[in-house]
């Protein structure tokens, strides 16, 4: 299996080919959005950290930032600082160059004499950013250049025995042709951890997997929280979920069956290929991030309830098995999966059905969030005690 994408120099394989406008940190956001507003083909994000941290927070804002300029479905980067925050945008920016051989400018409002200066610099440098990757064609790329992101979100009892089901065996087929597939949302596999551990290809990874649910727990006992108090969520359990255990038996059947190669801290970047796991919080949005950040060049996402979200740099395609809230949210969401819930589309139908919808966003088809320009992000606090 191919698709037609773009070659970047690192050897990987992008499905899209953005100017990607960064913010350094919550003060430059703004600057950057009206920076991207101005310039066809560029794409911005909205930071919400970046400044005044503790220093585990700012490395995982660093890891976020970098892995999203590193993401091949970026062809190149315009960093927009401040002049105070914690990693200067000149730093930045350097960090950037040495990991990847993209082209990075940045510019720092307080250096260039204000908002208005800086937005000038930067359009003319994102122009000429966006002429060039304008020349690259897209070539025929393997399969295996595929790091697909695998998420759910305002989930209900038809995500658990249809919908993710159905992109398990999505995760199946892509790893039997040489993609790689990641799943994440570590709290959601609380009560089916020794489930999913026994997916794993080593007793190094499998004991890894319990570990992180025993330390998530433990984390959240010593701030005097409780995950099983905020798990399943309000409209989890409106939608039938009653437990954390009963939703992470269906959360992680979207990760298919085969052998789990690696297990990944967040936004960590994947070494091997095959089916993948990382270790994130249970906040779609904040977990989409890190995937990105890791290098996933498409996200597929299922939900019961219906969700709008999207990601400005990765397509997500969004996916239910519920009738009524495809129905009534049509506008929002890409695939649907009822049919395996009336009897007329089967569990591997359903996946091949999502094999032929991936095949056409990797080919170019424009998910609904991406052709709204819908852009979410949100960065985890890790601030992990020591």
């Amino acid at each position: 299996m191919n698709f037609y994408g773009y070659k970047r120099s690192d050897g990987r394989a992008g499905i899209r080919n953005h100017v990607l406008i960064l913010p350094t940190c919550a003060c430059g956001s703004e600057t950057a959005r009206i920076v991207a507003s101005q310039v066809r083909g560029a794409v911005n994000i909205i930071f919400n950290t970046g400044c005044s941290d503790v220093a585990a927070n700012t490395e995982l804002s660093q890891k976020i930032l970098t892995g999203f300029a590193c993401n091949p479905n970026v062809y190149g980067v315009v960093i927009i600082g401040l002049g105070c925050e914690t990693v200067p945008h000149a730093k930045l920016r350097g960090k950037i160059q040495a990991m990847t051989g993209k082209p990075v400018v940045s510019f720092g409002i307080q250096e260039e004499g204000g908002t208005l200066k800086t937005i000038e610099r930067a359009v003319r440098a994102a122009r000429d950013l966006a002429a060039e990757a304008a020349l690259q064609q897209k070539e025929l790329c393997d399969i295996s250049e595929l790091l697909l992101g695998i998420e759910c979100g305002g989930s209900d009892a038809t995500s658990g025995i249809a919908s993710n089901p159905a992109v398990g065996e999505l995760s199946d087929k892509l790893v039997d042709l040489g993609a790689s597939t990641l799943m994440s949302e570590s709290i959601e596999w609380i009560g089916g951890e020794h489930v999913l551990a026994r997916r794993a290809a080593t007793p190094e990874l499998h004991n890894r997997i319990i570990q992180i649910c025993a330390d998530y727990e433990a984390h959240l006992k010593a701030a005097g929280q409780d995950c099983r108090a905020g798990q399943p969520t309000p409209g989890n359990k409106f939608g039938g979920l009653s437990t954390i255990d009963e939703k992470s038996l269906g959360c992680i059947r979207k990760g298919g069956t085969r052998p789990i190669v690696e297990v990944l801290e967040q936004a960590q970047r994947p070494t091997k290929r095959g089916a993948i796991v990382m270790d994130t919080a249970g906040y779609d949005i904040s977990s989409v991030t890190s995937m990105v950040a890791a290098g996933c060049n498409a996200i597929v996402f299922t939900t019961g309830r219906g969700t709008p979200t999207g990601n400005a740099i990765v397509p997500v395609l969004k996916v239910t098995a519920n009738a009524q809230t495809f129905s009534r949210m049509e506008d929002n969401l890409d695939v649907n999966l009822s049919g395996i819930l009336d009897g007329t589309l089967t569990i591997d139908g359903a996946g091949n059905l999502l094999l032929e919808k991936i095949s056409d966003v990797l080919n170019g088809r424009l998910t609904k969030a991406e052709a709204y320009g819908f852009s979410d992000v949100a960065v985890d606090h890790v601030c992990r005690f020591v």
